[in-house]
C-alpha cells in the first residue's frame, strides 16, 4: 500500500472504504493480492451490470483486439461504431417505438450531462435548467450545478448557476405531489423562476439515497413538463441499462423523454462509455459543436453490441431482474422487520435497492462489517445514511442470497451493539 500513501492524491474515497489491493474478478466477486475472495454489490457503483470479465464478451474483445480493430476513432465511421448503432437500434430503440438520435460524448456519465444540458438551452434559446433535491448528475461544473450534494459541490471553487432547485417525489412528504408545486411556480410570473429550458431528472436517485420516483409523479412531471413547453431530460445513467428491470428505468411509468443521457453500464464490459439520446427535431448540433477525444472508444462499442445481443434480444434477461429484485426486497423487507424498530426502511426499485438508516453513523457500520464478512457494498445518501445494493444483474440466486445473508448478519452485530438511539437523532425519510 506504500506507493498509494506516497503519490496518490487525497481524493481518492472508495479506497478508504475498502483498504486492499485487488487484482482479479470475475462475475460477482473480486479477490485481493492476498486470495481473499469478495462479493461485489457495488459493481463499479452501477457500471458492471453484467459482472467483471463477463465472458460472453471477453472472447469477442480479445478477438477484436487480436485482429487489429479500430480502438481509438475519434468520431469517425467505423465499423464497430456501425454495428453497436445498427444492433442499438433494432435491439432497443424500434421494440420500444422510441425515435431518437445517438450523440457519442466523451465517455464518462458527467458529459453526457453536459451535452443534453447545452442542447437544451440551445434549443429552447432559455438559460436555467430545473433540478432535484439530492439529485445527482456528476462533477464537471455544468452538471455539478444540477447536483444537490453540498460536499461536491463546495469543492466547485467557483459559484454554480444555470439551475432552479425543485423538491423531488416524496422530498415534501408522501401526501404532496411536488410537480404541483413545479406547475404553480412556472405558472406563476412573479414567482421568481423564469422559462427554463428544461427539467433534468433521475427517476431512481443513486447517490442521492436510493429515492425512487412513483410512476403517477413522472407521469405528472412530463404533464407539467408539456404544459410549460419544457423539454424532460431523463438522466438514466446509473438506473439505466436494466437495473430497474427494463432497459430504461423510465419504462414503467410510460414517460417519453426529450433527451436521454447514458453511460455506466452502457459499455457492458465496464469500458468508458457514454451516449445522449435526443428526439430528431432536436438535434440541432453544429459540426463539432460538443465533442470530446475519446467519444470513438471503439472497444466499447464492440463490448455494448455484445451485452445488447446476449442479454437484451428477448425478455428473458429482464424477467429475470425483475424476479431477483423482487427477492432483494423482499429480504430488505423481512431485514427491516426483524432488526428495525424504527431505525430502518427498505426503499428502490428492481435491483437498485437499499436500506435507509437513522443515520450515516449506523449505515457505515453495517458496511463495514459486511466487508469484514466478505462483501464489498458502499452507502449512499446525504449523510452516507442509506446501504446502497448495486450487485451484478448477472449475479446468481445462491450469491444473491449470500450476499444479503452477509448484510442481514451485519445488521444484526451493529444492532447489539447499538444500546440506544438518541432521541434527538431525526429520521430523514429522503436524505
Amino acid at each position: 500500500m506504500k506507493i498509494f500513501e506516497e503519490i496518490e492524491s487525497e481524493v481518492q474515497s472508495y479506497a478508504r472504504s475498502f483498504p486492499r489491493i485487488f487484482n482479479r474478478a470475475k462475475g460477482e466477486f473480486m479477490w485481493d493480492e492476498d486470495g481473499n475472495e469478495y462479493l461485489d454489490f457495488l459493481a463499479g457503483a452501477g457500471t458492471l451490470n453484467y459482472g467483471h470479465n463477463n465472458p460472453h464478451f471477453k472472447d469477442i474483445l480479445l478477438t477484436y483486439i487480436q485482429n487489429d480493430g479500430i480502438t481509438h476513432g475519434l468520431d469517425m465511421h467505423t465499423k464497430a461504431k456501425g454495428e453497436f448503432l445498427q444492433t442499438f437500434n433494432d435491439k432497443i430503440l424500434k421494440p420500444r417505438k422510441m425515435e431518437y438520435m445517438v450523440q457519442f460524448t466523451g465517455p464518462t456519465g458527467t458529459n453526457a450531462v453536459e451535452a443534453a444540458m447545452k442542447i437544451a438551452r440551445n434549443v429552447t434559446g432559455q438559460q436555467n435548467i430545473v433540478t432535484f433535491t439530492n439529485g445527482f448528475h456528476g462533477v464537471s461544473l455544468g452538471s455539478l450545478a444540477a447536483t444537490g450534494n453540498s460536499h461536491h459541490r463546495d469543492a466547485a471553487g467557483v459559484s454554480l448557476s444555470g439551475t432552479h432547485r425543485m423538491p423531488y417525489d416524496g422530498y415534501l412528504g408522501e401526501e404532496i405531489d411536488t410537480t404541483e408545486y413545479l406547475d404553480k411556480v412556472l405558472s406563476d410570473s412573479s414567482s421568481g423562476i423564469n422559462s427554463p429550458a428544461a427539467v433534468i431528472v433521475e427517476t431512481v436517485q443513486g447517490e442521492g439515497g436510493i429515492n425512487a420516483a412513483s410512476v403517477e409523479w413522472l407521469q405528472n412531471l412530463q404533464r407539467v413538463c408539456r404544459k410549460h413547453g419544457l423539454l424532460l431530460i431523463v438522466d438514466d445513467i446509473q438506473a439505466g441499462c436494466g437495473r430497474t428491470g427494463d432497459y430504461f428505468s423510465f419504462e414503467e411509468a410510460g414517460i417519453e423523454p426529450d433527451i436521454i443521457t447514458l453511460s455506466k453500464s452502457l459499455g457492458g464490459y465496464g469500458l468508458p462509455f457514454a451516449v445522449v439520446l435526443m428526439k430528431p427535431e432536436l438535434d440541432q448540433w453544429k459540426p463539432g459543436e460538443h465533442n470530446g477525444t475519446f467519444r470513438g472508444n471503439n472497444l466499447a462499442f464492440v463490448t455494448a453490441k455484445a451485452a445488447l445481443d446476449h442479454y437484451w434480444s428477448d425478455q428473458t434477461f429482464s424477467n429475470e431482474i425483475k424476479r431477483k429484485g423482487q427477492y432483494i426486497s423482499d429480504r430488505l423487507d423481512q431485514i427491516v422487520e426483524q432488526y428495525g424498530e424504527g431505525n430502518f426502511t427498505a426503499k428502490g426499485r428492481g435491483m437498485f435497492r437499499g436500506i435507509n438508516c437513522v443515520n450515516g453513523e449506523i449505515a457505515g457500520k453495517i458496511t463495514s462489517a459486511a466487508f469484514k464478512k466478505g462483501l464489498i457494498i458502499e452507502t449512499s445518501g446525504a449523510d452516507d445514511h442509506v446501504v446502497k445494493f448495486l450487485c451484478p444483474l448477472i449475479i446468481s440466486d445462491e450469491n444473491l442470497k449470500k450476499g444479503i445473508d452477509i448484510v442481514e448478519s451485519a445488521v444484526k452485530e451493529v444492532c447489539a451493539k447499538v444500546d440506544e438511539i438518541p432521541e434527538e437523532v431525526q429520521y430523514f425519510q429522503n436524505g
